[in-house]
């Protein structure tokens, strides 16, 4: 893994987030974001993008490696960002959105086994930060039990609480890998020299948390 510092994740996104068209691709919003539209002060959606931790920072005490980890670093909407906060991402039936150019809402859970507040994404996002999580509590299984919010349980194994092993799980088998997610871990992999393997295989998340645990894995078998 190759430490790029948090304004590293600024040169990234210039081959890990980009539209067709060269624009920042954003997962909170519909806006249309040149790449020097970075976030200062900021006060409607739109404004201006920054960098989102879909781990919170908080969760992690702000420490590096995790705060500059382009796997889980995001560029996104200033004001959806501020909106979305450190709370753990769930589903919400009556949550609030921010406008017609927001995605994603904010609320109570609705979802079985908590019952706090939440953000939900986007559907079509929804199997990305799965998956992004499937990785965060593999990369960093070492540390798991040191780090904070509702999504996990303080273990090295299987690092997620109850809850969130069922949301990302329904969320990484309704919404499938994207060509997307490929030219992300790709461009990702050139900068820091590792991969999300639940992009490259995505399997894997049934075999660690899902329907095959006990079963054996292996690259013969998919």
């Amino acid at each position: 893994y190759k430490d790029n510092g948090y304004d590293g994740l600024y040169t990234t996104y210039l081959t890990s987030d980009l539209t067709s068209t060269g624009l920042i691709w954003d997962m909170y919003s519909t806006c249309n974001f040149n790449t020097d539209n970075k976030c200062g002060p900021y006060s409607a959606v739109c404004d201006c993008y920054n960098r989102e931790h879909s781990i919170p920072q908080s969760w992690f005490n702000e420490a590096s490696p995790m705060k500059n980890d382009a796997f889980h670093v995001y560029p996104t909407d200033g004001k959806v960002n501020g909106q979305r906060s450190n709370f753990p991402f769930g589903e919400c039936a009556n949550g609030t959105s921010l406008g017609s150019n927001a995605k994603g809402k904010l609320g109570s859970s609705t979802f079985s086994g908590y019952s706090g507040t939440v953000f939900e994404p986007a559907d079509e996002y929804k199997g990305d930060f799965a998956r992004t999580y499937f990785y965060f509590a593999t990369r960093y299984q070492n540390i798991m039990s040191t780090i904070g919010g509702e999504s996990f349980n303080n273990t090295a194994y299987p690092s997620l609480s109850d809850w969130s092993i069922n949301l990302f799980l329904k969320w990484h088998r309704q919404d499938p890998v994207s060509q997307k997610e490929i030219d992300r871990n790709n461009a990702i992999y050139v900068r820091q020299k590792n991969r999300n393997p639940f992009i490259d295989h995505p399997e894997l998340a049934e075999y660690i948390w899902g329907n095959k645990i006990g079963t054996n894995w292996s690259l013969n078998t998919t």
